[in-house]
């Protein structure tokens, strides 16, 4: 038993730390305003059960990244039944935040009334791809809803570094922390496989000059939906003195015809990895992207941006 002084039994009892003060206190954890817009992810591509799986997983990790968070998956080929339209999710994500408002104001709260946009829609696509980014903005203008869309993930660091990931569980590259053990089927040229045309080819051009870094190999982008792209790079490649190429897909997954892949590896005659998929730098790079719409920074106090 205890007294207003200390343990009666003298016992010893854990007391709290005091709260480190000066340039070495450490940083209040960052959380989701309350209030704040949804995170709406765009989810392209025919939707299946691994799709939604994929999708789900990106999302847990963003979450992770920020308790709070509302986050909300959009199919821009749904049905809305199994797989959520991304225009009726907008729709109900804008419906839900008034409903909030006037549910708040009947209880007597004092609140203000909502600002800025009800979500922020980020595209699940790696590199840009102009067909499925105008199909996305008509999704949102078919919502009515004021939503916030942010640009395609990469070209981005993260991104080279989940492709030599991808790249080394097929055993096509050395891993980050075994480069003196020699790897016998590691390529000596890599084929960026990406979709959106040339655009998409530029753009993949950059995280493919991050990712020649890191392995020390020639890479080269190709577009997957342009008819003997693929080939024709793997055909500059062993040109120039690759001899065993690797293709790796500049892709989360969902926004390429399911087979495609493997055809083009096939036709330039090479091994292929693993698209990026749920990787975790995706879903970081999606929370990155809705934190900066929001004007989010770690140092952010909680509940300073409040919508």
């Amino acid at each position: 038993m205890s007294t207003p002084t200390g343990p009666a039994s003298g016992l010893p009892v854990r007391m709290p730390r005091p709260r480190q003060s000066g340039r070495h206190r450490r940083p209040e954890p960052v959380v989701a305003p309350e209030g704040a817009a949804a995170l709406v992810l765009a989810v392209p591509g025919t939707p299946s059960s691994a799709t939604r799986s994929l999708a789900e997983e990106v999302i847990s990790i963003a979450r992770s990244e920020l308790p709070g968070l509302n986050a909300r998956i959009g199919y821009l080929d749904g049905d809305d039944a199994e797989f959520p339209t991304l225009a009726s999710v907008l729709a109900n994500a804008a419906a839900e935040r008034i409903a909030r408002f006037e549910q708040a104001q009947a209880a007597g709260r004092e609140v203000a009334e909502p600002e800025g946009p009800a979500a922020v829609v980020v595209p699940l696509l790696a590199g840009p791809d102009s067909a499925l980014i105008r199909r996305i903005r008509q999704a949102v203008m078919d919502s009515r809803a004021q939503v916030e869309l942010t640009d395609v993930l990469g070209p981005h660091p993260l991104l080279a570094e989940a492709l030599h990931v991808r790249l080394s569980e097929a055993g096509l590259a050395r891993a980050d922390r075994a480069r003196l053990f020699t790897v016998a089927t590691a390529a000596d040229g890599i084929v960026l496989a990406t979709v959106g045309g040339e655009e998409g080819v530029q753009a993949a051009g950059i995280t493919g000059m991050l990712l020649a870094a890191r392995l020390a190999v020639p890479v080269m982008a190709a577009a997957l939906d342009v008819e003997g792209s693929v080939a024709s790079i793997a055909e500059q490649l062993t040109g120039s003195g690759s001899v065993q190429l690797a293709l790796a897909p500049y892709l989360v997954g969902p926004e390429i015809a399911e087979g495609l892949v493997d055809a083009a590896a096939k036709e330039a005659g090479c091994a292929t990895a693993e698209p990026l998929g749920a990787y975790p730098a995706i879903g970081k790079l999606v929370l990155s992207m809705y934190m900066t719409a929001l004007g989010i920074t770690p140092g952010t106090p909680q509940g300073a941006q409040a919508l």
